[in-house]
């Protein structure tokens, strides 16, 4: 049996959308999921590769965020790919994957029939206008005549993904955790606007990427960011609500289970996207995806999840609507790895993103539950 979301479950997609509600009540059509009040000004701070497994493991290193996951606080789900383009985008759009159309880490761009990575496509027409097929957040805010500001790192601030995924927010860049969270802080203390912001700490999941989130350099970046948080909450204006979440939580892979596929399993299969953990097998025009993903099944059935497209829409994976046009963006056949292990192909193995520890992009818990923490007028 496939996995798939939960009905009636809190997602990914209503944290920012119920923040901008908070702040403006009947902007946006839909209900609100979050019982949040009003407020003049709420954020979202965006914890890239906090799992909601990853923070209750290390809670010691972080006892302001523990505290706060013990009270009133929600474990949601993002929804998969667990994979930071589809997920920003999910938060920022208000939207699934299959909506917005960001479907993995890469993608194939079916107009080009080139594989193309969503995080650096925007940059330099890799990936044509329009591919981020809803509105943001920030730009519904904009149109009401709301304000919206977004806190990151310096190196993001000019890229085609921050025009597309941030859109309509001004970008106030901070090069270290300390300095965007305070930078937040202080313009949610600033009673001269209303709106929403969005602060966004990518320090955890590059150190568990590198060495893996049980390592010590990704619980001192866990201890940075309890700090940062604790001193912003501090000193919270009665009028501002803060939430904090992440995109995905991460899993270490070791060396034996990042695994080179055998060639037999690569038949039929023209163009190869996704994530490791999340493969997208796009097919020859000719071949049968239920052939395809049958011979998958038997050979890895025991460790992944292994779906046609068709199977993988119907079970909800990008999202209760997936629209015609996002259709082609998807594999033909979905790989989903269940167990400890990682997909590549001999030439990826040997290369960068085999020494990669920390991993994500499936449906597994470790993943897909991140922490909703509440603090100010929203705790």
């Amino acid at each position: 049996m496939l996995p798939g979301p939960v009905d009636g479950a809190v997602r990914l997609a209503d944290v920012l959308a119920d923040s901008l509600r908070a702040v403006e009540p009947g902007l946006l059509d839909g209900p609100a999921r979050l019982g949040l009040p009003g407020v003049e000004r709420a954020a979202v701070i965006v914890i890239d590769g906090l799992g909601a497994d990853n923070l209750r493991a290390r809670a010691g290193h972080a006892r302001g965020l523990a505290a706060a996951m013990s009270s009133k606080a929600t474990v949601i789900a993002t929804g998969a790919p667990t994979t930071t383009a589809a997920a920003l985008s999910t938060l920022t759009t208000g939207v699934g994957a299959g909506e917005h159309g960001i479907v993995g880490y890469t993608a194939l761009e079916p107009a080009s029939g080139r594989v193309v990575n969503q995080l650096h496509g925007f940059d330099g027409g890799a990936l044509p206008g329009g591919w981020l097929r809803r509105p943001t957040l920030f730009t519904r805010a904009a149109e009401a005549g709301l304000g919206s500001v977004v806190f990151g790192p310096p190196k993001h601030a000019g890229s085609g993904f921050t025009r597309a995924v941030l859109g309509g927010a001004r970008y106030v860049a901070g090069a270290r955790i300390e300095d965007r969270v305070a930078a937040l802080g202080a313009a949610l203390a600033d009673r001269s606007w209303r709106g929403i912001a969005y602060c966004y700490v990518a320090e955890l999941d590059v150190a568990g990427h590198e060495a893996g989130w049980s390592a010590d350099s990704w619980s001192s970046a866990l201890e940075r960011v309890d700090a940062a948080v604790r001193a912003l909450v501090v000193g919270l204006d009665r009028r501002a609500g803060v939430l904090l979440t992440a995109d995905h939580g991460m899993l270490d892979i070791p060396e034996r289970g990042r695994l080179v596929v055998p060639d037999a399993l690569w038949e039929s299969v023209v163009h190869i996207a996704g994530e490791h953990r999340f493969v997208h097998l796009h097919l020859e025009p000719d071949a049968d995806p239920s052939v395809v993903a049958a011979r998958w099944a038997d050979a890895e059935g025991d460790r992944a999840w292994v779906a046609t497209r068709a199977e993988a829409v119907a079970a909800g994976w990008f999202g209760p609507v997936v629209e015609a046009e996002v259709l082609p963006r998807i594999g033909d056949v979905l790989v989903a790895a269940r167990k400890q292990v990682a997909y590549y192909t001999a030439e990826a193995r040997a290369g960068s993103a085999g020494a990669m520890i920390g991993q994500h992009g499936s449906w597994t818990a470790g993943e897909t539950r991140v922490p909703l923490l509440r603090f100010g007028a929203f705790a």
